[in-house]
């Protein structure tokens, strides 16, 4: 199992993830990346989260993935 760290950010700015997750594989990297996704849009305020993305990055800090919130949200109408 590999560390890495699922950091997001927009155009203002970044929020670190100081604690990781263990994960087997990159398809538990991509589901937990939309996890976190759904966290965040459910727990916190009215915020517009269109223009945010999750950064999933190793130990080395080297980015593994990147997920736009919109993919996970859906395109708006």
């Amino acid at each position: 199992m590999a560390r890495v760290y699922f950091h997001y950010s927009n155009s203002e700015g970044v929020c670190v993830d100081q604690r990781g997750t263990a994960v087997g594989n990159l398809a538990e990297v991509r589901d937990h990346a939309a996890r976190v996704v759904q966290s965040l849009i459910t727990v916190q305020g009215p915020e517009d989260w269109r223009d945010w993305s999750v950064h999933v990055r190793n130990g080395e800090g080297e980015e593994l993935l990147l997920v736009p919130f919109s993919s996970v949200l859906g395109k708006p109408h």
